[in-house]
């Protein structure tokens, strides 16, 4: 099998094209940093003796994600792990960072995953795997635009997903939707998290393993277990105030 990564440089992409490799996977690292995907290409190659091409793409563009799909055209699982995020009042955060993360967030994985879709369902094989987040079920103040490219990503995946089934496809699409994990993200959004993070390597174990089971859920961590469960019962202005008050407590 061969398997495209995007956001592979780095956190829960990193980890994945290692678990990945691990199952004799082949593979198409996506990311920006040439250097951290050289040195990953590296690893993979001479630790699983695996077939590693790397692109560096800017996927906040949608013709770098257009571009990206006509070069590699001939692949089985997509992986859509690219993101970003931010954190603070949503009147004073940046336009232009917002902008970058419902780019990267969104459009991205909009494109990706609407593209290598087709040529999934042509050939009626196929995996796609989009990685959302816990906050996918949440109002986030504070974190307002990351959480709703995170529920663009949940519900995109859920109609897909039922498309596929009254098709009778054997396409399958999951979702991955972890809580706070120990990456790079945290820096770049400005947050501390108040709940234990898990390690990223543990969230890509966890995930490929669930993932090849067609799981469409894969949620890391008992906690974050609970969180999606209750987030089905409580109401959403009881959420919004929940989240603010769980954002607030972070140092941002």
């Amino acid at each position: 099998m061969k398997v495209l990564i995007t956001g592979a440089s780095s956190g829960i992409g990193r980890d994945l094209a290692r678990e990945f490799a691990k199952i004799n996977c082949d593979m198409i690292l996506v990311a920006r940093n040439v250097e951290k995907l050289e040195t990953l290409k590296e690893e993979l190659v001479k630790e699983y003796n695996v077939k590693v091409e790397y692109l560096s793409v800017d996927l906040s563009s949608k013709e770098n994600c257009i571009n990206l799909h006509e070069k590699a055209r001939n692949i089985d699982i997509l992986v859509n792990n690219a993101g970003l995020g931010d954190f603070g009042d949503f009147s004073k955060t940046s336009l232009e960072k917002d902008l970058s993360i419902i780019d990267t967030n969104i459009t991205a994985m909009h494109i990706l995953t609407k593209l290598y879709l087709k040529d999934m369902k042509e050939k009626n094989s196929g995996k796609i795997l989009n990685v959302a987040s816990i906050a996918g079920f949440l109002p986030g103040p504070l974190m307002a635009t990351y959480y709703a490219s995170k529920n663009y990503v949940v519900r995109l995946s859920e109609a897909i997903r039922e498309e596929l089934k009254k098709d009778k496809s054997e396409v399958k699409i999951s979702i991955l939707c972890p809580g706070p994990v120990k990456t790079n993200f945290n820096n770049v959004a400005n947050v501390k998290f108040e709940i234990k993070s898990l390690s990223s390597e543990y969230v890509a174990q966890y995930a490929v393993e669930k993932f090849l089971k067609n799981k469409f859920y894969i949620v890391p961590g008992i906690q974050i277990k609970c969180a999606k469960f209750f987030s089905k019962l409580v109401p959403t202005t009881l959420l919004a105030k929940c989240s603010y008050y769980m954002q607030k407590r972070k140092d941002g």
